[in-house]
C-alpha cells in the first residue's frame, strides 16, 4: 500500500497543492516569568502564530539549571499535548512553528536548536532568512552542524565564542550577520531577543504581570494576555532577565519592513507600526476600486485572505459585498489521496460557490495576490460554471515579479505569473473578463509609512540588502555538503 498522509482536520494556506500561496519562515516567541506555566504560555503564543509555519513546531524551557528542548513535525495542537507541556516546566521558554526557507523540511531541521557553551546551553529560533549562510558556515570546525539551516550555523556561531557571555557574543556576531533574522535565543537563566538592521520580520515586545514576552506579533501577546510595550528595534539586542529588560544596539537601524506583511503574511488583528493590518487591508480594498473600477453586481472575497480588500472595495465603489465562495475548513494541509474523479475537481475540495448568490451576477473576486494563477485560473472557471455572466479579478498586491531572498518562499522569477508576462496575458491565462492589481504607490500610502522604510523587492526587485546569487537558495547547506 502507498504511504497514506494523516489528515491534521486543519486548513492549511494552499487552496491548490500546485499553486503554494506565499509563505512566511516561521513564527517565534519567547517568555520570561517566573511562577508562570511559560510552556503553555509558549504554546498558546506558538498557536496565534500558526499562520506563519505550519511544518514544525518546537519549545525550549529551562528551569535555571538546564535546557530541555521538545519538537517535532507537524502543527502546534499536534506537536504538544497536556502529557507533555506538563513536563516542560521552568521559568523561561522560547518557541518556535517553522515553515522552511533554508533546509529541508525534516526533524532535524526543526526548532528550536541547541547547543552546549562553557557555561552551559544555548538554544534559538528564528524567524527571516539569511543571505550568507555558506559564509558563516565555514568559520565551525567540520561535523559541528548537524542540521542544514542558517538557524543552525548561528547557534553553532554563538556557542562557541567561549571567551564571551552570550550577549557579548551576540553583540560581536550579529553585525556579521547578512539578511533577514528576528531572533530569541535563550541560556539556563536569561532570555535574548534580536532583530536584524533593517528589521524586514516583525517583532514586538510585551509586558506580563510577572515577567516579559517577544513575539513575531502582536496577536501573540493577545492571546496570553500580554500588554504591548514596543517593537523590538532593527539593530537592537534585548537581555531579559531578573533585573528587566536591558537594551544594546548592534547596528545602526536602516529599517526595511517587509510590505508583504502588509498584504498577506501578518494576521489581519496583528498591529504593524503603530497600525492595524485590518485597516490597512481595507484600505488597500478602496484604493484598489478607485484604481480599477468596473461595474458589477457584487463583490465577493476569495475566502479568507481577500475579505478585507473585498469589505473596502465594496465600500468604494458602492457595489454589494456577498459570500459567494465557501471554504471547507476541516480540510487539512494533508489528506488521503483523492481518487482520479475527485482529483480532478481540484479546487472543490476546499472552496464551492454558493450558485444563488452568483448565479446571472457580474461579480468582483478580491483576492491578496497570484503566484502562478492556477487558484485564480480554477476559480474563475468554477465561478463561470456556478453562472455568473461576468468574472473580474481584483488583486490587493502588485504583481509579484521577484523571488524573496529574506524568508518567503516564493518561488523562482520564471516560475511566477507576472515574472514575465504583462497583466494582460495573465488575464487572459486565467480566464476573467478583466484583471486589475493595485498599484506600488498605492499599497504603500496603505501602510502610512514612506517607500524608503519598506522593502518591496518581490514588487519592484530592488534588494534592500545585495544579493550574491550563488550563495542562497533552500538547499544550499545541503548542495556544499
Amino acid at each position: 500500500m502507498k504511504h497514506v498522509l494523516k489528515g491534521d482536520g486543519r486548513l492549511g494556506h494552499d487552496l491548490d497543492p500546485q499553486d503554494r500561496a506565499p509563505q512566511d519562515a516561521c513564527g517565534v516567541f519567547g517568555v520570561w516569568a517566573p511562577g508562570e506555566d511559560v510552556s503553555k504560555l509558549t504554546y498558546y503564543g506558538l498557536y496565534a502564530l500558526q499562520h506563519r509555519g505550519q511544518e514544525s513546531a518546537g519549545i525550549a524551557v529551562s528551569e535555571g539549571s538546564r535546557i530541555l528542548v521538545y519538537k517535532d513535525m507537524g502543527l502546534v495542537a499536534q506537536v504538544f499535548d497536556e502529557s507533555v507541556l506538563g513536563t516542560l516546566r521552568g521559568h523561561l521558554a522560547i518557541g518556535h512553528c517553522r515553515y522552511s526557507t533554508t533546509g529541508s523540511s525534516v526533524w532535524e531541521n526543526a526548532q528550536p536548536t541547541l547547543s552546549s557553551t562553557q557555561e552551559g546551553g544555548l538554544a534559538l529560533a528564528h524567524n527571516g532568512n539569511l543571505i550568507n549562510t555558506p559564509e558563516l558556515a565555514e568559520r565551525l570546525p567540520t561535523g559541528v552542524i548537524r542540521a542544514t539551516t542558517d538557524t543552525e550555523v548561528l547557534t553553532s556561531l554563538l556557542a562557541q565564542d567561549r571567551s564571551k557571555s552570550i550577549d557579548d557574543a551576540a553583540a560581536d556576531l550579529l553585525p556579521q550577520v547578512k539578511g533577514a533574522y528576528s531572533l530569541v535565543f535563550m541560556d539556563e537563566k536569561t532570555l535574548y531577543a534580536a532583530r536584524d538592521p533593517q528589521g524586514i520580520r516583525p517583532m514586538v515586545l510585551g509586558r506580563l504581570e510577572r515577567g516579559w514576552v517577544v513575539a513575531s506579533e502582536t496577536a501573540a501577546l493577545d492571546i496570553v494576555g500580554a500588554t504591548f510595550v514596543r517593537e523590538v528595534e532593527p539593530g537592537e539586542l534585548l537581555t531579559i532577565d531578573e533585573r528587566g529588560v536591558r537594551s544594546r544596539r548592534f547596528a545602526l537601524a536602516e529599517p526595511k519592513g517587509c510590505l508583504f506583511e502588509y498584504v498577506y503574511l501578518a494576521r489581519p488583528d496583528t498591529t504593524i507600526a503603530g497600525r492595524g493590518v485590518q485597516a490597512t487591508r481595507v484600505e488597500v480594498g478602496r484604493k484598489l476600486a478607485r484604481e480599477h473600477p468596473v461595474e458589477a453586481d457584487l463583490v465577493i472575497p476569495t475566502p479568507e485572505s481577500g475579505t478585507p480588500a473585498a469589505i473596502g472595495y465594496a465600500e468604494e465603489s458602492g457595489i454589494p459585498y456577498g459570500q459567494g465562495l465557501v471554504k471547507n475548513s476541516y480540510v487539512g494541509r494533508t489528506f488521503i489521496q483523492p481518487s482520479q474523479t475527485i482529483r480532478q475537481l481540484g479546487i472543490r475540495l476546499k472552496l464551492n460557490p454558493l450558485r444563488e448568490v452568483i448565479a446571472g451576477k457580474r461579480l468582483v473576486v478580491v483576492d491578496d495576490s497570484i503566484v502562478r494563477g492556477n487558484t485564480q485560473r480554477a476559480i474563475v472557471k468554477m465561478l463561470r460554471e456556478a453562472g455568473a455572466t461576468e468574472v473580474h479579478v481584483r488583486i490587493s498586491s502588485p504583481p509579484v515579479s521577484w523571488p524573496c531572498f529574506y524568508g518567503i518562499d516564493f518561488a523562482t522569477k520564471a516560475e511566477l505569473a507576472a515574472g514575465s508576462r504583462t497583466v494582460e496575458e495573465i488575464c487572459e491565462s486565467i480566464g476573467a473578463d478583466s484583471l486589475g492589481y493595485i498599484s506600488l504607490e498605492g499599497l504603500t500610502e496603505a501602510t502610512t509609512l514612506p517607500a524608503e522604510r519598506l522593502c518591496r523587492a518581490c514588487f519592484d526587485g530592488v534588494y534592500p540588502i545585495p544579493i550574491d546569487r550563488d550563495n542562497v537558495g533552500k538547499f544550499v547547506l545541503e548542495a556544499k555538503a
